[in-house]
């Protein structure tokens, strides 16, 4: 089967498993792991923070951005696109007690006038403006990022108006490697990021949130509570060390094969549109009439793995995992697809 239903999907490769069973550990808990003590730093010196810490998940490091930069009766302002919106069980308002304001932007891409325009004014009535989360790459929005200069505006507006910025770099990387820039010259511009490791990294478990030291203190606090703390994780760490050290560069292949499958489609009858492909994310909108549950069925038949996006929606994800055989046979597929 070809996995395309996510980058999440992949497993460690063998060197990687090798550095697993290799790793130093302890106590994460009381930061006596050495593993994962050399990963949070790895990542904190990386994107020029003072601090870092690893987690299970990027919804967890998402929702402890949000804790540590608000409190109740807060508000958030991110893209209606947002994972922290969409795909985090409503988070923001069970674990932080914030109120959220969504901006329709382009392919869950948002503006600095946009974020203007909704910074709540003072009231009793109003929830107080204090955090904007973007995304980038954007999962809904199809693998679209912002660069360095789209950053700059609204980091300026958020310091002027004294609002924090966090950045769900769940995909960072797949961003990265299509720009040239440092990684820390354009983390300057966050209060906090995450950055997750199990997707197109390939390490099994793991993002890490970076940032300055007392916030990050009060991440670990919350992590604890929220049951994020774990004991020998130096295990997991080291997959992490393991896909930073080794599997950036190679994202390019993710993207470039993403570009090349997404013309293919454009050009398929039964595809009536595909989102903008900028990194390593397909999503397209299947012709009239044509179900998405239906099309699944059908890539399915066909040796194919893909996830629903909508009613009449499917997204493609490329990962480490899809072979060059594979990707050949993709190639050879889709052509010959028939939904009716």
């Amino acid at each position: 089967m070809i996995n395309l239903i996510s980058d999440t999907v992949t497993k460690p490769s063998s060197d990687m498993l090798k550095a697993m069973l290799a790793a130093e550990v302890g106590d994460d808990v009381f930061r006596a792991d050495p593993t994962v003590n050399a990963l949070e730093e790895k990542v904190a010196t990386m994107f020029g923070k003072e601090a870092a810490l690893y987690c299970p998940s990027g919804t967890m490091t998402n929702q402890l951005a949000i804790k540590m930069h608000t409190q109740p009766l807060d508000e958030v302002i991110c893209d209606h696109y947002s994972h922290v919106y969409r795909y985090e069980t409503g988070g923001y308002a069970f674990n932080s007690q914030v109120a959220i304001s969504l901006i329709h932007g382009s392919y869950g891409k948002i503006t600095s006038d946009q974020v203007a325009d909704v910074i709540q004014p003072s009231a009793d009535w109003l929830p107080n403006t204090k955090l904007v989360v973007l995304e980038s790459s954007t999962n809904k929005g199809g693998g679209n990022y912002y660069t360095p200069q789209e950053i700059a505006p609204i980091a300026d507006l958020c310091q002027n108006k004294g609002l924090k910025l966090h950045l769900d770099g769940a995909r960072f990387f797949n961003a990265f490697v299509e720009e040239e820039y440092s990684i820390s010259d354009y983390a300057q511009h966050f209060d906090s990021i995450s950055i997750c490791l199990s997707k197109g990294l390939g390490a099994p478990v793991g993002s890490v949130l970076t940032g300055k030291s007392n916030d990050i203190t009060k991440a670990r606090k919350f992590r604890k509570v929220m049951g994020g703390g774990m004991r020998q994780a130096g295990i997991l760490a080291a997959a992490c060390i393991y896909a930073l050290d080794h599997n950036i560069e190679r994202l390019t292949i993710d993207n470039n094969r993403a570009k090349e499958i997404g013309a293919l489609l454009a050009n398929q009858p039964y595809v009536k549109e595909v989102k903008p492909v900028k990194t390593n994310i397909i999503i397209f909108e299947l012709a009239e009439d044509l179900l998405a549950e239906d099309a699944i069925a059908t890539l399915k038949n066909h040796g194919i793995l893909a996830a629903p996006f909508g009613k009449s929606a499917i997204r493609f994800v490329f990962h480490l995992d899809i072979t060059e055989e594979m990707f050949t046979q993709l190639k050879s597929s889709l052509p010959r697809l028939s939904f009716s």
